[in-house]
Order: structure tokens, then sequence, then C-alpha cells
């Protein structure tokens, strides 16, 4: 199958918990049916950022994505999955309890961001169309999504230097804005127009050609591991 672009250079689906630091790069993996060809497809990536929740599993329509239960703050990197009007569901993992369900339709060769967001007990479904571009020479692209449902709105920074994205409340989010590739920054998530930093992400290497996405989840006061954290996705990268 011809992949979209020419990019997204396979690197598996990851199991590691994607919290503050942590990356995941994107892959393809049609979870519909390893063999179409020539089948319009969508690419969807999920993120489990509520909180307090049990290990999931998510599916669209009857079908599985997942074959490792997805953990807070954990994710599947982009799968193939058909085009049209689907359900998007996620479920306590091993069980037919349902967390929630929304439907979303999917174009083809469209990207698609789902998140898993909120504390289990008033889950919600955030559904984002990734409108990936190739970056300019050396440079990087990176986003900010707001997944705290109790935190104040929030700008995302670069420690010493630029405010990259401003003002996104709980589900808000920024397009992908450009930052110089292959450099190492620290980066902040603040309370909007304050220095105050929320959580923050050490050491982000963002290397050129590549697209990124930084999201803030948990709880605001919370002092265990439901506190606010940042995670740092890879979504693609161009080679």
């Amino acid at each position: 199958m011809k992949k979209p672009q020419q990019i997204l250079k396979g690197a598996g689906m990851i199991g590691m918990v994607c919290l503050l630091a942590a990356m995941f790069s994107s892959c393809l993996k049609n979870h519909d049916n390893d063999d179409a060809v020539n089948v319009p497809y969508a690419l969807v990536t999920v993120i489990n950022t509520s909180p307090n929740s049990l290990a999931q599993d998510f599916y669209l329509d009857n079908n599985r994505a997942n074959t490792a239960p997805i953990v807070y703050g954990d994710g599947l990197d982009y799968i193939r999955a058909y085009t049209g009007k689907r359900t998007a569901a996620f479920y306590n993992s091993g069980t037919s309890i349902k967390t929630i369900s929304d439907t979303v339709t999917l174009k083809a060769d469209q990207y698609y961001s789902v998140y898993l967001a909120n504390v289990i007990t008033t889950p919600d479904i955030v559904i984002l169309k990734d409108n990936i571009v190739k970056p300019a020479t050396g440079m990087a692209t990176i986003r900010f999504v707001n997944l705290s449902p109790n935190a104040p709105a929030a700008d995302l920074a670069i420690k010493g230097g630029a405010v990259l994205v401003s003002n996104k409340a709980y589900k808000g989010y920024s397009d992908f804005v450009p930052v110089n590739g292959n450099t190492t920054y620290t980066l902040e998530v603040r309370q909007t127009g304050t220095s105050t930093v929320l959580a923050s992400i050490n050491t982000a290497s963002l290397q050129s050609g590549s697209v990124y996405t930084v999201w803030l989840q948990g709880l605001s006061g919370a002092t265990d591991q439901t506190k606010l954290t940042a995670g740092l996705q890879t979504n693609v990268y161009y080679y």
C-alpha cells in the first residue's frame, strides 16, 4: 500500500509510558486488514490521558486496535483504518465494560489523533484531525494540546526562549508551529501569560523533518501519579 507523501518510516507499536520526556514514533499498521491492497484508509493514533483510568483497549467498530493494554500516558502509533463513519470506543482492558464511545468520520489519507481524557467518572473522547505537513528544511514542527480537565489555560514555551503556543484551555489545541530542528530543548507548559510552570519536558531532542505533539495531562493540585505532567509524541518524520 502506498505511503501517503512517502512518509512514516515504520517504528512499530510502542509499549513505553509516555510521561514527561517520553516519546513514541509513528508507524503504519492496518488492524482492519493487513492484506488489504489499494483500499482507501485513514491513519489514527490513540493516547490515554485519563489520569485515574484503568488500562484500556481501543476499538474501531468491532476491531480492537491494540495488542497490549493502553495505560495512562501511553498510546498507539498511527494505524491504518478503513474510511467512513466509524465508532471509536475505549473499554477497560480485557473486559466488555465500555468507558466511552463516539463516532468519527475518517477520510482517506487523513491523519487523526484520538485521546481518552478527563477523569474516568466523566470521561471524554477528544478527536483531532492532524494537519501533517512536511517541515521546511532544517526545521521541525510542534503543536500543543491541553488535556488536563482542571488545569488553567496554558502556553507552550521554550525555556529561556519563545512562547510557541498561547492560551489553550481544556481540549484546546494549536496548529503545528515551526522550530529549529536537530536541537535539544527544555519545553515548558506554563499557566497562560505567566512564568508558572505546570509541567516540563527536559532534553527534548527535536529532529529536522519531524512533526511532534506535546500534551498536558493530569490534575492540577494532585501530588500522586495523577499530578500534572506533559507528554511528547513524534507524529511522523520525513526521510
